[in-house]
């Protein structure tokens, strides 16, 4: 039998703080309609001052550790753009916070696609016999990097995390992740970027060069391209037709990103899972708690053939499909 990475449980968390359209209309120039027809989202959940994002971490890996029955793992790997410090990475503290001082723990950095990043890595590691289980988090406080005067960004991007615990098991079992098709292009870095803070560009020239920014209509063109791309490859490795997929979760950005990817698939549109009406963009959180939504909400069923994959900054991409099996979701 093939040893391969099976998914044993998943655990979500979003702060209880919401930020809904309305309340953003109060201090920008926009209105809640505008930011529904351009992008579906009508609230997002935010930290309070002072929450980090190994906050966020520890509690849905908690929740994801209870739901696969198990204190103890071999690896953590933490997807985030929202480290808690530039260094050293949060991964080691989340780890130690869960009780799991001494496993081995780092951070993977590749924005809205970080936790299928994290998932390979997790995945690959099981695979390879030098770990027999892993926690696979992603989290973000999107909240502390948003320009809050600027509207293009501030209406899209909430706070949450996300958390599956992987344990070695055969390929033929469901939960196992069935393939992965991953790539990056940095000759297109600048689309999704912070400009200062790293060794390029130290201190702001600017103070706009602090927050995060994002080149919204290149972002949905490349998208659109390379989700799709991914999710064709992931099918081709499985031996799916696009018609056999029962749950399409792609990264939560924008509704028009979703229907768009699902329409050149050939995928109806109650087969996609969707949250960010609810929860926003939360980039490498954005895909287990569309999960964890979709399974507690019926559309996501054991036995399902799932196809997950996300577009983000580097830029990067990947997907990776499973079918989904009969597990506890906290």
């Amino acid at each position: 039998m093939t040893r391969a990475a099976v998914v044993q449980g998943l655990g979500a968390m979003v702060p209880p703080g919401i930020v809904t359209n309305a309340m953003l209309a109060e201090r920008l120039d926009t209105s809640d309609e505008w930011i529904r027809t351009r992008t579906g989202i009508a609230q997002r959940h935010m930290v309070e001052p002072g929450v980090a994002t190994s906050d966020l971490a520890v509690v849905a890996g908690e929740r994801a550790l209870k739901a696969a029955g198990t204190d103890r793992v071999d690896l953590v790997v933490l997807a985030t753009t929202t480290p808690d410090h530039p260094c050293p990475a949060t991964a080691p503290s989340v780890a130690a916070r869960l009780g799991l001082a001494g496993v081995a723990s780092y951070d993977v950095s590749a924005v809205c696609t970080g936790f299928i990043y994290g998932l390979y890595a997790g995945a690959g590691a099981i695979a390879a016999g030098l770990a027999d289980s892993a926690l696979v988090i992603g989290a973000e406080t999107y909240s502390s990097i948003l320009n809050p005067e600027d509207r293009t960004t501030s209406v899209i991007f909430g706070d949450g995390a996300g958390a599956v615990v992987l344990r070695a098991g055969g390929a033929d079992e469901p939960g196992a992740l069935l393939g992965f098709d991953l790539g990056s292009d940095g000759s297109l870095a600048d689309l999704i970027m912070i400009p200062a803070g790293g060794s390029r560009q130290r201190t702001p020239v600017e103070p706009a060069d602090a927050y995060f920014t994002m080149n919204g209509k290149q972002v949905f063109r490349h998208a659109v391209e390379r989700m799709e791309g991914a999710a064709r490859s992931v099918l081709a490795k499985t031996g799916w037709r696009a018609d056999d997929v029962d749950c399409f979760v792609g990264h939560q950005a924008n509704i028009r990103i979703l229907r768009t990817v699902a329409l050149q698939l050939g995928l109806p549109e109650d087969r996609l899972a969707v949250n960010l009406d609810r929860v926003g963009n939360t980039s490498a959180a954005s895909i287990p708690l569309a999960l964890a939504d979709a399974a507690r909400d019926g559309v996501l069923k054991p036995g399902d053939r799932v196809v997950l994959t996300a577009f983000g900054g580097g830029v990067t991409w990947g997907a990776t499909g499973l079918i989904w099996p009969d597990i506890s979701v906290f």
